[in-house]
């Protein structure tokens, strides 16, 4: 069940940040109470048992959105649960009065560009060095929220059931 992001739930966070993204400087405690501090849409997902497996955050200013962060456990990954966290944050740059989103995913990543192409996202350019201390380079992509619709993507065969979607079974984490 996805579920707006409380302060307790940043240990969990944390950690999960911690396994997804090695290689560069995951998120500290003080950055997602920064976030939460400023107003900024997150939330998470628990999984059977309770635990936090996936979680997003999107910030919003005056017509535009930014991807801050999507993160899915690697025993959810390939469950669908990106997508639906991913439409959620869109749900919300909609409800907000966003024309168009932007985020930034490391150029390595195929499954998750591959999921924000599948969403209409193209890339703008190149962040050289973006990502510290790995150096890697990241995309910076963008999405016109009037272009978007997940009633589009259903007609494209993917179907929307919470995180249960099974059109792929690639990895969902995004950075």
């Amino acid at each position: 069940m996805l579920e707006p992001l409380r302060w307790w739930d940043i240990p969990a966070l944390v950690q999960l940040e911690a396994r997804l993204f090695p290689e560069d400087s995951p998120w500290t405690p003080a950055m997602f109470w920064s976030e939460l501090a400023a107003g900024h849409h997150y939330l998470i997902h628990r999984g059977a048992h309770g635990q936090v497996d996936g979680y997003a955050g999107l910030a919003r200013q005056f017509d535009e959105a930014e991807v801050q962060t999507i993160g899915v456990d690697p025993a959810a990954q390939g469950t669908g649960l990106g997508r639906a966290l991913l439409h959620d944050l869109l749900g919300a740059a909609v409800a907000g009065g966003a024309a168009r989103v932007f985020l930034d995913v490391r150029t390595d990543n195929v499954p998750a560009r591959t999921l924000y192409e599948t969403e209409g996202f193209t890339v703008m350019g190149v962040r050289r060095r973006y990502y510290e201390p790995s150096g890697a380079d990241a995309y910076g992509m963008v999405l016109e929220l009037a272009d978007w619709t997940p009633q589009v993507h259903r007609q494209q065969g993917h179907r929307q059931q919470g995180h249960r979607q099974q059109e792929d079974r690639r990895p969902e984490q995004a950075r």
